[in-house]
């Protein structure tokens, strides 16, 4: 595999014969003879912008990077034993080496191409390194070679500096301070790359976001150059995309594994550094007021629901929350809507037909690649009750004869428990025992190697009506579909707010720069859903509980888990250790769920049992660097423990 040093100087050393090219979006025509020399891919805005293009290219699909992906690493997600060689099951075993090794997990997938328009050619590693050269080059000739108006130049430069900050803090959530590359490095001499501390590089991605956020529109559409594309620029970087990543810079820079260093015990995470969470919360409350106040095309997607089981959305509803992830008979849109702020392209919907949409549910269901996505019993735990109490909280109402009753209403959109009509056809072939979800001990979809070993199946990235039953026998299932996880999307800018600010002073605290208090922005979005508001009680440590809790239960199997539990400092902790299963005997019969809402089931025995525990250690908070890059020279250290 090539080093980073090979990496980083490949762009520069073809630099007078770089491949420029349209993303599948089309977003800007370009000048077929932008690809001659630096002279003509910088001269004008088309083919400077066509020189962007391949930038946005490279953005990994994290879920369609392959076949069967792995990209919950968390305490969240299980999978059975068929994929115990994905990452998913590495990371359990305490094996991280295997990011670089396995072509299946997005941030390390070796097997890359830049001008691809195949998700199956991107990964987040290599690009990440050949994409800061690229724009460290084009830093060093914009200058020189550019002709054009300032409002073109500020459009360029602003894409720049997010993206050269953005690929720069993509790494660093996984493998700590790095180099920060800020530019354009020697083709005639070996450089050495000193690894910067965390803070450090953070401070830098800083300063390039905040230039990001003077240069770029809210509204490209709004602009000259964006008016030439109008309908085609939701993908384009601008000024709120930069903001969220300012904010999300300084929350991780807070954070405890940044401030205190990596350690077992979990007696610092709730120690953050009240600077950097200052200007997170600050910055979050920028785009909060922006929102609220109309000036943005972003808004959260409705949960509104005629079948919350099924997805199906009421009538009037035109973008649902499912579609935040998914979207059929639509035309192969591209979910997120209007509430996702920072997505890459996704011409590669075939992949979601052929395989993703076939590893949520049972295997001769889905009849595809037996690698089936399974949320742990104790991840579940955290979808608290409709009044908006956590599970073990005394006056939640939570029974145990009753698990399944007065949930959050997202327990009911995201989770499969026993006794949901799974299959709606009226052609059930031999899988009668399977209409619906056999799912208590010893249950018709509770089959270790090739069901659920937890309990539980997930539907929130991908509707259970996705098997050969529903969706057809055919290869062609299910019509017109497209999934995709956004990156950042806007619930997640109200739950980093209101962390921020808890971190700063508790529920009631707030920045100056909004009138949402930590708590209101939690409401915000238990209001979307129709959950109960956090319970005044909840101060303290225990308000910050609270704001985890919610980011669990929103954010719930999009690729977040395990870095949240890392920088919190509990990555090692025995709570979020254990991955379980839910036991219990199925007390109704059939006709019950004929006749009855699943969630009023009663069932006896309820209870959890460990399927396995993680062994980690301090090592374990971050992924070791490649060796081939540790031998270069004594300045790029290795991770400590690695």
């Amino acid at each position: 595999m090539k080093n980073i040093l090979s990496i980083i100087t490949r762009f520069a050393l073809a630099a007078g014969s770089v491949l420029m090219m349209a993303s599948c979006e089309d977003y800007l025509d370009k000048n077929p003879e932008s690809n001659v020399n630096k002279e003509d891919a910088f001269k004008n805005f088309n083919n400077f912008q066509g020189y962007i293009e391949e930038i946005y290219n490279c953005i990994p699909d994290k879920a369609k990077c392959n076949w069967t992906t792995s990209w919950n690493l968390g305490d969240d997600e299980i999978q059975n034993p068929h994929a115990d060689n994905r990452m998913n099951h590495q990371i359990d075993i305490g094996n991280f080496y295997a990011w670089q090794t396995d072509n299946y997990f997005w941030f390390g997938k070796s097997d890359i191409n830049s001008t691809s328009q195949s998700s199956f050619d991107h990964g987040l590693y290599g690009h990440a390194w050949y994409c800061i050269s690229k724009i460290n080059t084009a830093f060093a000739n914009i200058d020189e070679y550019f002709i054009g108006s300032q409002e073109e130049k500020d459009l360029l430069l602003g894409q720049l500096y997010f993206f050269r900050a953005w690929w720069h803090f993509e790494m660093m959530q996984f493998l700590g301070g790095l180099p920060y590359i800020d530019h354009e490095l020697p083709t005639d001499e070996s450089p050495r790359l000193v690894r910067l501390s965390y803070l450090e590089c953070a401070d830098k991605a800083a300063e390039d976001l905040k230039k990001a956020v003077e240069l770029l529109p809210l509204d490209w559409d709004k602009t000259t150059p964006g008016k030439n594309t109008i309908g085609h620029n939701e993908l384009r970087i601008n000024k709120i995309v930069a903001l969220g990543y300012l904010g999300k810079n300084y929350l991780w820079a807070a954070s405890p594994l940044m401030q205190h260093g990596a350690q077992t015990g979990g007696t610092r995470t709730y120690d953050y550094s009240q600077e950097y969470a200052q200007l997170a919360a600050d910055a979050f409350a920028e785009i909060i007021n922006l929102v609220e106040s109309g000036q943005t095309n972003y808004e959260l997607a409705k949960f509104e629901y005629s079948n919350v089981y099924d997805h199906i959305k009421k009538s009037d509803v035109d973008f649902s929350y499912s579609e935040l992830f998914f979207t059929i008979n639509r035309g192969w849109l591209q979910p997120g809507g209007k509430e996702a702020i920072f997505r890459g392209p996704s011409p590669a919907w075939s992949a979601t037909r052929f395989n993703y949409s076939r590893t949520f549910g049972p295997n001769n269901l889905c009849a595809q690649d037996n690698e089936i996505h399974q949320p742990t019993a104790n991840y579940v735990a955290n979808y608290g009750m409709a009044n908006g109490l956590p599970l073990d909280d005394p006056e939640s109402g939570f029974d145990k004869n009753y698990p399944f009753k007065d949930r959050d209403p997202r327990f009911y959109h995201d989770i499969i428990f026993d006794g949901v009509k799974y299959i709606l056809s009226d052609t059930k072939g031999n899988d009668l025992d399977m209409i619906y979800a056999g799912l208590a001990t010893g249950g018709s979809m509770r089959a270790v190697s090739n069901a659920s070993r937890t309990g539980y199946f997930c539907q929130k990235l991908c509707v259970h009506t996705c098997q050969k039953y529903d969706m057809g026998m055919s290869d062609d299932y299910p019509p017109n579909p497209h999934a995709y996880i956004p990156y950042m999307r806007l619930a997640d800018i109200y739950l980093m707010y209101a962390e921020a600010c808890a971190a700063i002073g508790g529920p009631k605290a707030k920045s100056s720069k909004c009138d949402l208090t930590a708590a209101d922005a939690i409401n915000v979005l238990r209001d979307r859903v129709g959950a109960g508001h956090v319970n005044e009680k909840f101060t303290g440590n225990s308000f910050m509980d609270e704001v985890r809790r919610e980011r669990a239960v929103e954010l719930s199997f999009e690729g977040f888990r395990f870095n949240d539990l890392q920088r919190w400092l509990l990555l090692t902790e025995p709570k979020y250790t254990v991955k379980t299963s839910q036991e219990f005997i199925r007390v109704e019969n059939e006709d019950f769920f004929k006749n009855n809402d699943p969630r009023n089931a009663r069932v006896s025995e309820f209870r959890e049992e460990i399927i396995l525990t993680r062994k980690f250690d301090s090592m374990h908070y971050w992924f070791p660097l490649k060796r081939e890059d540790t031998y270069i020279y004594a300045e790029f250290e290795q991770n400590p423990g690695w």
